[in-house]
């Protein structure tokens, strides 16, 4: 199995830079770093201005609204004190580029936010959002983005990292609450004609959409990802939306009468006001391209723009990327992080009695990037690597890397050295624990084989086999290995007495 070496792509002195996203539901900022090609989010700001809502018939922005969304970036601004023009990119979405007057809300900004604000076509919105999930996510080959925002819905389709259409259509959830949903009242005729007028602005892409096909589906911003928390929290902890999770919510929703009245786990309450609306796009989207299931995509249009700033990442292994980043940033020993892959490697390789067989190959791959970052903590300190180097990869973001993805690399690398224990392990919805525990396993005999660091003879010549039970291995080494590499048979030694406690078994010669 080939995988990538972690070489610096392109170093440069650290850049402090910004994203805001001037969105019609809410305003977004980013700050963040880029430190040898890799970005580190410093924080995130988000403020709900409601724009949309003050939107007229006529594409007149009222004043109130102009207020609120001034205010906002006047707040921004203090944040942003001391970053120089070409750090901070803003972008204006549906409402501003829609509002007639648009320029006025512009000049009163002006007072206030010292930084100029790009409002960009519908396009330019869709190809910026399918950017940021293309950066931040691990799905490869052709993939389906929707983003259903405050006052437009982008719907794209794109190779890897090239869009090859990309479309923005004026349905939102804010415009459809004000004109579907009057004072908050939820009804099956007012829900049934939201849905309506939103297929009606979509079914022209349908059969070219569908004739271009994706192997992938990916919604990002506010609606998906409160519809994705809420079947995380009663049906499937990887939030994972199907045509038949959506029908469900919707016959759920339609039981209330006002949007007051929505109860639902895992609904925040700050999005209660936009939720059926923004179902109501969602479930059109899902009708009119076919879609069987969509995983949510926590990045998007901020992503984007922030990762338009700085003209030099390696687009090809954005995974390969984030692990370089983590390696500059927390001087990992490349030379051991290298030792222990290649070990994970072949050990793995000889490894048969997988039982998710659809994941072997992103299980091997998570145990390599494990196996690559499992030092990350010893920034920190030696003592107690394992749960330092856990903390930092299950509180970090790691682009290429989705939630239970970057829980699994955190899982090995926190049980990587030391005693196990069972009652502490995740749960995974997508991995089986049998599967996991032999991912466990390996990490550890591949840390093992290189114990010695620099001074270790590689071990390239030995067999690993499964016997009677899946839990019982054995380790068959060229001759005269072991009597020269006496620390690697303590280790293994000391290992095969810890598996006797979990009815395991180790045996190697």
């Amino acid at each position: 199995m080939n995988h990538p070496i972690l070489e610096p792509q392109h170093r440069s002195d650290v850049r402090e830079i910004a994203a805001i996203d001037l969105g019609s539901n809410s305003f977004h900022m980013i700050v963040a770093r880029i430190v040898n090609g890799s970005i580190q989010v410093l924080s995130r700001l988000k403020q709900k201005v409601k724009l949309a809502e003050g939107l007229d018939e006529n594409a007149v922005l009222n004043q109130e609204a102009i207020t609120r969304g001034v205010n906002c970036l006047a707040l921004f601004a203090e944040r942003l004190q001391g970053f120089p023009v070409e750090n901070v990119n803003v972008v204006g979405t549906y409402t501003l580029r829609r509002a007639m007057n648009n320029d006025e809300f512009l000049r009163q900004a002006a007072k206030v936010f010292p930084y100029p604000i790009n409002i960009i076509s519908g396009q330019t919105e869709a190809k910026t959002i399918y950017a940021g999930v293309c950066h931040t996510q691990p799905e490869k080959g052709r993939k389906l983005v929707v983003d259903i925002g405050g006052g437009s819905t982008e719907m794209i389709i794109g190779d890897d990292f090239t869009p090859l259409v990309a479309e923005s259509r004026h349905m939102g959830c804010v415009s459809f609450a004000t004109q579907f949903f009057t004072d908050g009242i939820i009804s099956p005729e007012n829900f049934q004609r939201a849905r309506q007028s939103a297929v009606n602005k979509i079914e022209d892409l349908g059969f070219e959409y569908r004739k271009l096909g994706w192997q992938s589906v990916l919604g990002s911003s506010g609606t998906i990802k409160t519809v994705a928390q809420v079947i995380a929290t009663n049906l499937d902890p990887n939030g994972t939306i199907t045509a038949e999770r959506l029908h469900a919510l919707i016959e759920q929703t339609l039981q209330a009468k006002h949007f007051t009245q929505l109860n639902i786990n895992g609904l925040n309450q700050d999005r209660v006001d936009v939720f059926v609306p923004g179902l109501a796009i969602l479930s059109s989207v899902f009708e009119v391209f076919h879609i069987q299931q969509m995983r949510y995509s926590d990045g998007a249009l901020r992503e984007g723009v922030i990762y338009s700033l700085e003209k030099n990442f390696q687009v090809a292994d954005i995974r390969a990327r984030t692990a370089w980043g983590l390696s500059e940033q927390f001087n990992i020993d490349q030379a051991q992080a290298h030792r222990v892959a290649d070990s994970a490697n072949l050990l793995s390789a000889q490894y048969k009695d997988w039982q998710s067989t659809e994941f072997i190959e992103e299980m091997r791959e998570i145990l390599l990037w494990a196996a690559r970052l499992h030092e990350v903590g010893i920034v920190i300190n030696h003592k107690g690597l394992q749960k330092h180097s856990a903390y930092i990869l299950q509180n970090m973001e790691l682009p290429g890397f989705d939630r239970e993805q970057q829980r699994l690399i955190t899982a090995l690398v926190r049980w990587h050295i030391g005693t196990l224990k069972p009652a502490e392990f995740f749960k995974f919805a997508r991995y089986s624990e049998q599967d996991v525990m032999a991912l466990m396993r390996l990490l550890r005999l591949a840390v093992i084989l290189n114990k010695s660091r620099q001074a270790t003879e590689t071990a390239k010549n030995f067999t690993l086999e499964m016997h009677r039970t899946l839990n019982d291995w054995t380790l068959n080494f060229e001759s005269g290995y072991l009597d020269r590499n006496p620390l690697i048979w303590n280790e293994l030694r000391a290992e095969s007495n810890l598996l006797k406690e979990f009815e395991s078994s180790l045996v190697f010669y």
